[in-house]
């Protein structure tokens, strides 16, 4: 694959990244800034989305109406992410509206309005965002999960919590953005059609003079429960699981990720065709892996009926656990032609390629090229992959559920 990267770190330290696209008239960037969920002060869990809201009500000369119908105008496919640890903005379009689309970010990002009404419709919607949970106990039981597996405040939930967000106040909020709004620890990345040395230019002159020095390092606590029940009425249990793995910078991490592939790929997977094709146990099961800088871990979902919940639950474990007695050449072939398919499709989306160069670069301090990943993947054996589980067997399970009925975890000491 024919690729190419730019780079340039700005008089502030920003940093930024640029992939050219041959044969695309869009183009796309992410800003990522060091204000996600993790970043904040105790009792301030969702406070980000209420941020990455309210900054577009309004900023620079322009009210609420003003600057949507700008952005608009522009033809702008707009997109923003609460992460753990950072704050994603971003948007793709075509590429002679880039400069355009940047001003307008400028406003966003350096001179939101922050009117306390405005504050108010922000919040309200974040509230509201908590509130559908209930209605989706599927995204529900996997947001507890995270919360209970990572040492705190890694775990947080970047929606927050009901009376946290409650209790924020206008002032309050605005004095976390001018604190946590440090573009010098922040990365710009764009992918598609542009001019690097204008964009350079220009993004200096719009974020180059922002800085408050260097963003302290989040301390990490204690992990939660082992296991949590949430007991609701209905007729569904959703079942939430995670076991420890190793983060994106190990040597083993392809031997992994294949083995997950195994595990939950596709509808040839063993959690496919084990817990739902054979056995019959739940209508919907599905593993993947999620991983941060500090920890990782594997996580899984299956939905069943109460009666079926207890079986199901010790039916994925068990398959989490045969791994270890090794994979065949079959599934390896049908993980790794899984696994470089969506390298491959990612790769033809400049949406998808800016923010995999932002995030390479704060997980690795580079990018990686795309031959490099591909024969990362290549190289997994049968054998490779079995010396990987051999001391990374997936053991210990946290576990979260919601309703009618609880299930029982075998006794493993979790790791965290």
């Amino acid at each position: 694959m024919s690729q190419r990267l730019d780079k340039q770190t700005l008089s502030n330290g920003l940093v930024v990244l640029g992939e050219p696209m041959e044969g695309v008239a869009s183009v796309a960037f992410g800003l990522m800034i060091p204000a996600g969920a993790a970043r904040f002060p105790e009792g301030c869990c969702g406070v980000s989305g209420i941020i990455a809201d309210w900054i577009f009500r309004g900023a620079g000369s322009r009210d609420s109406r003003q600057l949507g119908d700008a952005l608009d105008g522009l033809g702008l496919h707009r997109h923003g992410s609460t992460g753990t640890l950072y704050l994603t903005l971003g948007a793709a379009m075509e590429s002679g509206s880039l400069a355009e689309a940047l001003d307008l970010y400028t406003d966003v990002i350096c001179t939101p309005t922050l009117a306390d009404d405005q504050f108010e419709l922000a919040r309200q919607l974040a509230v509201e965002d908590v509130k559908a949970l209930d209605d989706d106990p599927r995204h529900k039981v996997m947001i507890k999960l995270r919360e209970q597996f990572y040492p705190d405040p890694l775990g947080r939930s970047t929606l927050g919590n009901i009376s946290e967000l409650e209790s924020l106040t206008p002032e309050q909020t605005r004095s976390l953005i001018h604190e946590r709004f440090d573009l010098s620890q922040g990365i710009f990345s764009v992918a598609g059609r542009y001019d690097f040395d204008l964009l350079c230019r220009q993004v200096e002159r719009s974020f180059g003079a922002s800085g408050k020095g260097r963003t302290e390092e989040t301390g990490l606590g204690s992990a939660g429960e082992r296991y949590t029940h949430i007991p609701t009425e209905g007729a569904q249990v959703h079942i939430g699981l995670v076991t420890p793995t190793i983060t994106p910078e190990d040597p083993e991490f392809y031997d992994m990720r294949v083995a997950v592939s195994i595990l939950s790929g596709g509808m040839s997977s063993r959690l496919f065709t084990e817990v739902r094709e054979k056995r019959g146990l739940c209508y919907a099961v599905n593993a993947g892996y999620h991983g941060l800088k500090q920890a990782a871990g594997i996580q899984c979902y299956a939905g069943t009926t109460p009666d079926k919940a207890q079986e199901t639950v010790d039916v994925i474990v068990e398959q989490f656990r045969l791994l270890r007695e090794g994979v065949t050449e079959d599934e390896l072939a049908r993980a790794k032609v899984g696994l470089k398919s969506v390298l491959i499709m990612q790769s033809e989306s400049s949406s998808s390629r800016a923010s995999s160069i932002g995030n390479d670069y704060y997980m690795y301090g580079r990018v990686r090229p795309l031959d490099e990943i591909k024969e990362k993947i290549d190289a997994v054996t049968t054998d490779s992959v079995a010396a990987f589980l051999a001391h990374s067997p997936f053991d210990d399970f946290t576990a979260v559920t919601v309703g009618p009925t609880p299930i029982k975890l075998s006794d493993r000491a979790p790791i965290f």
